[in-house]
């Protein structure tokens, strides 16, 4: 772990000195690998004066919220910018995340043009390594009528940080992301994104870090993390609440059921369309009836 943790250490330290530390910022989410990644570049370069910029999209746990706040009271690189962004609304307008990004958005494809286009039919297709699944084969019909899209994460979360961008001149992410956290992530090798003109766009420092790695430097380093993170809530990731994205979502609603009761409430009447047909089909929640929840 201590060869491990020098190197990530050697990544950072070179990729910033040779980019600028003038340009980076570190999109800060209040999670477990965004509060490692904090202490890493702190560890790195000793006395940096990095903004730490939380979105704050109004759908985040009330207490990361407050774990941030707690972090900009004693450290001012810590940046808090409003997506100013009425999710009801968006959603209304947009549609609404459903399964995961890759399949909301070839749903969406589907969606605006009426008919199968390539794209769409290689994510049916069976021997694609991410091909929709068979019980969601029937959301690729006309008769399907819930409007579908990944449009979300962008609207409240992208959107708002390029004009965050845009305003401190910093263009550099340093992203949390890590490989094994799994998904499209997967697939995502190297540590620095490249746009089309070869410049830096993103850095991943964690990309190639285990789980293993993560719980090492947080326990080696007594880092304070979110309390969500503790019994008796235990969460293992967290970003927006009740997101239809969560593979894990039935359990991250039983323990807001029992710990969080308004905040699942607003998980409810947010998300009621996905939540409605998850249920409907057996898919990431179980069928229990609506009225029991209120």
């Amino acid at each position: 772990m201590e060869l491990e943790l020098y190197d990530r250490l050697e990544v950072i330290r070179k990729t910033i000195e040779k980019y600028g530390e003038q340009n980076f910022y570190i999109s800060f989410s209040g999670g477990k690998d965004s509060t490692v990644l904090h202490h890493l570049i702190d560890e790195a370069i000793p006395d940096n004066r990095i903004p730490r910029v939380f979105i704050n999209t109004g759908i985040e746990y009330n207490d990361i919220r407050k774990f941030v706040l707690e972090l900009k009271e004693s450290d001012d690189r810590f940046v808090i910018f409003n997506s100013n962004v009425n999710i009801k609304n968006m959603l209304d307008e947009y549609g609404y995340p459903f399964k995961s990004k890759e399949h909301s958005c070839k749903l969406s494809m589907f969606q605006k043009k009426g008919s199968k286009t390539k794209s769409v039919m290689r994510y049916l297709d069976e021997k694609n390594d991410f091909k929709c699944p068979q019980m969601l084969r029937y959301q690729f019909t006309k008769e399907f009528d819930l409007k579908v899209s990944d449009r979300c994460c962008f609207k409240l979360k992208k959107h708002p940080i390029t004009q965050y961008e845009l305003e401190s001149k910093r263009s550099v992410a340093i992203l949390g992301l890590r490989m094994g956290e799994g998904g499209q992530r997967k697939n995502h090798d190297g540590c620095v994104v490249f746009d089309r003109t070869h410049t830096l766009k993103k850095f991943k420092p964690l990309n190639p870090c285990s789980e293993e790695f993560i719980e090492w430097y947080i326990k080696e380093r007594n880092i304070k993390l979110c309390k969500l993170y503790y019994p008796p809530f235990n969460f293992q990731r967290t970003g927006c609440k009740g997101c239809p994205y969560a593979i894990d979502l039935q359990n991250q609603l039983e323990i807001m059921d029992k710990y969080l009761p308004s905040e699942r409430q607003q998980c409810e009447l947010i998300w009621n369309p996905v939540y409605k047909e998850y249920r409907r089909i057996g898919y990431r929640l179980s069928r229990i009836e609506e009225k029991r929840l209120f």
